[in-house]
């Protein structure tokens, strides 16, 4: 079995990568977001998709180029720590990991707050704790054991995912009505950027998943191909629930913001459709947060080994596993404590700004790496077209930052500043620390 420098086993295959990228895409998001995207642009909500598809698309073409080129575990935070040098890639990695860890934390008490509807019992705090003991104890412990126990959990989980999904889609034709998708006005540029900011969170994930590129078979060959697959797959089925869920309720979409694929499975299945799709939303979100244990470690990993996070255990690989168990314990014990502690809900806009900064970096790395080596070699994806696809990426990352409010920049720069004087003060440490050795 190939291991990289890393001292991990490239065990993952095109498919499992492709499995890990499509269950971190579809978490929660998709089953809220569709009466969300309504509620804003009406039955012009296609166009939203269609926008946060291309971007997507031109952000995941420029992670394929990279990705070919800097093979290392660490995705997003490899590829910009390569290219910018450590400033940077300090940034990212605390910017990517700390607004994972909140979405994670999000997802694991909409998880709970699910199974609340079903079993009461959970609604008590003591429980809920125990609960998140338990979900992150036992996703940590699936994936110290190996990758190929954790990528197991993600397969299983993401078929398990799609099944209701794919009934929902396919079974719902009948009951569309053509009149709820008749487009009589289309909404502004404006209204379409502010909404796609929040669909965005739908498409997110996929940087996430590339975190494990370090132990991926042919990665220059199976990088590429499993972006791919993923990102045309999630956009293809997004469209396709936008349209019945549209289509089956109409106006009524928007006013069922809580849970508005249950309410399209009832009006098509009856009763037990509610109940299924409720029962496939939970396990989407357990599988969001499968794939996310598996995933963001690998980036601390990384920056421990660079020496970016000055926290060396986080480097350190299990002599018998393989894997990087200080990174797997310590995220998903951030996961459970913010979890249990709740209310992260002030961080969604952080947190999807600090994402598109992330994606940011990346198409300027694909220039960099470009200018650096104008010749690629023969195993190495390129993107088609020159500059145009990593110069659009830009424009259209930066235009739908704009949409963000005035305290929302202000915030932000300020929440930078503050990384930044952390960064300068953990450099200085590390030097004294270095020097006195």
């Amino acid at each position: 079995m190939e291991e990289t420098n890393e001292h991990l086993k490239r065990e993952v295959g095109a498919m499992g990568l492709s499995a890990n990228l499509v269950n971190i895409m579809i978490g929660a998001g998709i089953f809220a977001l569709p009466a969300i995207v309504a509620a804003g642009l009406g039955s012009s909500s296609i166009f939203a998709y269609l926008f946060c598809g291309l971007l997507i698309t031109l952000v995941m073409l420029c992670f394929a180029e990279i990705g070919s080129k800097v093979t290392s575990s660490g995705g997003a935070y490899t590829y910009i720590e390569t290219s910018f040098g450590p400033y940077f890639g300090f940034l990212t990695v605390v910017l990517f990991v700390l607004s994972a860890t909140s979405a994670d934390a999000a997802v694991a008490n909409a998880l709970v707050d699910i199974i609340g509807t079903m079993f009461p019992v959970f609604k008590s705090n003591t429980l809920r704790i125990l609960f998140f003991i338990i979900l992150f104890g036992i996703l940590g412990y699936i994936n110290v054991r190996g990758i190929k126990e954790g990528m197991l959990v993600v397969k299983t989980i993401t078929i398990i995912k799609l099944i209701p999904l794919l009934l929902l889609v396919i079974f719902s034709w009948g009951e569309v009505s053509l009149d709820h998708l008749s487009i009589n006005s289309i909404s502004s540029i404006e209204d379409i950027g502010k909404i796609s900011l929040i669909l965005f969170f739908a498409f997110q994930g996929a940087e996430s998943g590339l975190s494990i590129s370090g132990e991926v078979k042919d990665p220059t060959k199976n990088i590429p191909k499993a972006i791919f697959i993923s990102v045309v797959g999630v956009l293809i089925l997004y469209i396709l629930i936008q349209t019945v869920s549209l289509g089956v309720l109409g106006a009524s979409l928007a006013t069922n913001k809580e849970n508005p694929l249950s309410f399209v499975a009832d009006q098509v299945f009856g009763p037990i459709g509610f109940t299924i799709m409720t029962i496939g939303a939970a396990i989407s979100m357990l599988g969001n947060l499968s794939s996310e244990i598996l995933s963001i470690p690998r980036i601390l990993f990384r920056a421990s080994k660079d020496n970016v996070l000055p926290l060396s255990p986080l480097s350190k690989v299990h002599d018998r596993f393989s894997t990087p168990y200080i990174a797997i314990i310590a995220y998903a014990t951030s996961g459970f404590l913010l979890a249990s502690f709740g209310g992260f809900q002030q961080m969604a806009i952080i947190s999807s700004a600090s994402i598109l900064l992330v994606y940011l970096g990346v198409t300027l790395s694909v220039i960099k790496q470009r200018r650096k080596k104008a010749k690629p070699t023969s195993k190495e994806f390129r993107i088609p077209g020159g500059y145009l696809v990593p110069i659009l990426s830009v424009i259209i990352i930066v235009w739908l930052l704009s949409n963000l409010e005035r305290q929302e920049f202000i915030g932000f720069g300020v929440y930078l500043v503050i990384l930044t004087f952390i960064y300068l003060l953990k450099d200085k440490i590390w030097k004294k620390i270095k020097n006195s050795q």
